[in-house]
């Protein structure tokens, strides 16, 4: 098998390039410096190989409020990036099966966040450029699909975690911002403030379970929208007592802001889709406790909690 994947540099990106080469597969998974996706020529003249797979994780976004303060640039570069690669998908690899990420904030928020809604009401307010943009790239899937005959998936995550997160001045999901708040607040005795009350609900995938799903739906489905998620949601303040728990730090001191943005007050998939293609899937998924064990003894081994990490 020959894969391309784009974003092989990026938290889901990393783990999924590493499975796929465990496999025996050849992966060529350019960084941007190599392949920018934003210009036309890059693709077409760097990627000449014919690939069994496409899997295309690129996107330009950040988590928190990033999506609020650059709605402009995010439509712009986002459709770039994906209309170049539909593009390069019809005209130059129309034999391989395009795989792509789409997101849950595309999903209105009085929706069942069941497959057959993906592409239905208004998604978040505070995230709807981002939101319209996987939209769009779904939506030219289908298009293509419907003329060509081309095969596409598209898997939607719930909120993704794990070890070797991108540590790098960027915005990070609420559970490292989490972990990163409540280790700093053990070891150098700052104030832990979280934003919002710590009641809005959120689900976790662990990346590991992500990356092993995405690739049996590879190769077993074709032209559809699956969610992966844990079919379980849990309020802020629950994931913080538990880290707290963890790493032995009193809950009592931690603050909550609700005057900061929470986005959605709850989100969880809708996995019955996924759940009957593999029954055994929440059985086989890492336990929660578990996975954030993993995760915080990965933050202390690194450092990566403090502003300056090793």
């Amino acid at each position: 098998m020959t894969i391309f994947v784009s974003g092989g540099s990026g938290f889901l990106g990393k783990k999924l390039v590493h499975a796929l080469r465990e496999r025996g597969w050849l992966v060529h998974a350019p960084a941007s410096t190599e392949c920018n996706l934003c210009n036309p020529p890059d693709l077409f003249n760097y990627c000449t190989e014919r690939y069994d797979f496409v899997f295309h994780l690129a996107a330009w976004t950040q988590a928190g409020d990033f999506c609020l303060t650059h709605p402009g640039e995010q439509w712009l570069i986002n459709q770039k990036i994906n209309t170049n690669m539909l593009d390069w998908w019809h005209r130059k690899q129309a034999q391989a099966k395009l795989i792509f990420i789409g997101t849950s904030c595309a999903y209105a928020e009085d929706s069942d966040y069941r497959e057959d809604s993906y592409m239905r009401g208004t998604p978040t307010q505070d995230l709807y450029t981002y939101a319209m943009t996987k939209r769009m790239l779904c939506a030219g899937a289908q298009a293509l699909s419907s003329q060509y005959g081309y095969k596409w998936l598209c898997a939607v995550p719930s909120t993704l975690y794990g070890p070797d997160y991108h540590i790098d001045g960027r915005q990070m999901h609420f559970i490292f911002d989490l972990v990163r708040k409540i280790l700093r607040g053990k070891y150098y005795r700052e104030q832990v403030t979280l934003w919002g009350d710590g009641y809005q609900r959120r689900e976790l995938i662990h990346v590991d379970d992500f990356v092993r799903t995405l690739l049996l739906l590879a190769q077993s489905e074709s032209n559809k929208i699956i969610n992966i998620g844990a079919g379980k949601d849990y309020a802020i303040r629950d994931f913080a007592m538990a880290i707290c728990k963890i790493v032995e730090f009193p809950f009592g001191e931690i603050k909550f802001d609700d005057s900061r943005y929470v986005g959605a007050r709850s989100k969880r998939l809708n996995i019955d889709r996924l759940q009957t293609l593999y029954p055994l899937f929440s059985a086989s998924c890492i336990e929660l406790t578990s996975g954030l064990e993993n995760l915080i003894r990965w933050f202390q081994e690194t450092n990566a909690y403090d502003d300056n990490p090793s």
